[in-house]
């Protein structure tokens, strides 16, 4: 019975259709041995992406079998709404899985990654999420197990200074990759897994972070509904990191960070502890800055990055305190919220 338990893979593909092609035929080759299909989004590339990926899977024959659907969102929401669609949309027949596997477009999986996941998860009661070890194409390890953000965490990340990061280790939010298998507060959707009854319970992602964070506040409101999230390092994916964003070579950190950003801290502790977080990271960059110019070195990170960040805040502390809306079900079998 476990072995039937179902699987919907959802990828979401944003203008990366070769890449998307990789991923895919990575996740095909394990998904043909497990219950469940494979659900390609194109969320909104309006780029031929789309039509590129469906001609490749006709002529690779992906469509044949059934593993393997295409669709097309007419609207970049964001990761959260391109994931909420796949939710939305559920197996070919009309009904939920039992699990969704989250993949990202540039996220390759390695041997048993799904089913590893999936395993783990029928094992362990109460394990809601749970997501792999991932390594960049070149087999350096990346950091994807996390703690919560917090005010302490904010200067620790910021100020980049050993004893900072000794003194406040308990709230550093990078955590030293795991060797076995861990409890953690969140871990990154490149390679995430998701019981069903989560979403039935909690609703899916919030689609006002448009990009990141969003991961962090489902993770979040899946522990206030008790659900625990795990880190298993015996799966594994390999990933690129930022295809669709561009992170690696922003020039500029654009205004959907510092939104998601400030959007998790007041929507998870309030409008007067977003501002103090703010602060703290302000705070810690000043004085590496300081550090930088006495050393003669050169500051990380895209320019201005302090400046914007200080300018987002005032704007947004001087917009009317809107009310907290919860994120609404997106499926016909969640659960109404009370």
């Amino acid at each position: 019975m476990a072995d039937r338990a179902r699987i919907l893979t959802i990828l979401l593909n944003f203008r990366t259709p070769e890449m998307t092609l990789h991923a895919a035929e990575a996740a095909l080759a394990e998904m043909r041995a497990l219950p469940g299909e494979l659900l390609i989004i194109d969320n909104g590339s309006d780029d031929g992406s789309f039509e590129q990926i469906r001609s490749a899977a006709h002529e690779r024959g992906w469509l044949a079998d059934g593993k393997l659907r295409l669709l097309a969102s007419p609207v970049n929401g964001g990761f959260g709404a391109g994931m909420n669609l796949g939710f939305k949309t559920g197996l070919s027949d009309g009904s939920a899985p039992e699990f969704y596997y989250l993949l990202n477009s540039d996220a390759f999986v390695q041997g048993d990654t799904i089913r590893r996941l999936r395993d783990f998860l029928q094992r362990s009661p109460g394990a809601g999420l749970v997501g792999s070890y991932v390594q960049g194409t070149d087999g350096t390890p990346h950091r994807t197990a996390f703690r919560f953000p917090s005010i302490a965490g904010e200067f620790e990340a910021s100020i980049c200074t050993g004893i900072f990061t000794r003194l406040l280790r308990p709230w550093v939010v990078a955590m030293e990759i795991p060797q076995q298998e861990t409890q953690v507060d969140w871990t990154a959707g490149a390679s995430l897994m998701i019981r069903r009854e989560v979403i039935e319970d909690i609703g899916g992602f919030d689609e006002r972070f448009f990009l990141y964070f969003e991961e962090t506040d489902l993770c979040h409101r899946a522990a206030r509904a008790g659900w625990r999230t795990h880190y298993l390092p015996d799966s594994r994916i390999e990933h690129v990191g930022s295809a669709s964003t561009g992170m690696k070579d922003w020039q500029r950190t654009p205004g959907y960070w510092f939104d998601s950003r400030r959007h998790y801290f007041t929507k998870t502790h309030g409008r007067a502890y977003a501002l103090l977080a703010t602060l703290a990271q302000a705070a810690g960059r000043s004085l590496y800055a300081l550090r930088c110019v006495l050393s003669g070195r050169k500051r990380p990170g895209p320019p201005y990055f302090l400046r914007d960040l200080l300018r987002h805040e005032l704007r947004a502390s001087l917009r009317p305190s809107a009310c907290p809306a919860e994120t609404r079900p997106i499926s016909p079998l969640v659960k109404e919220p009370k």
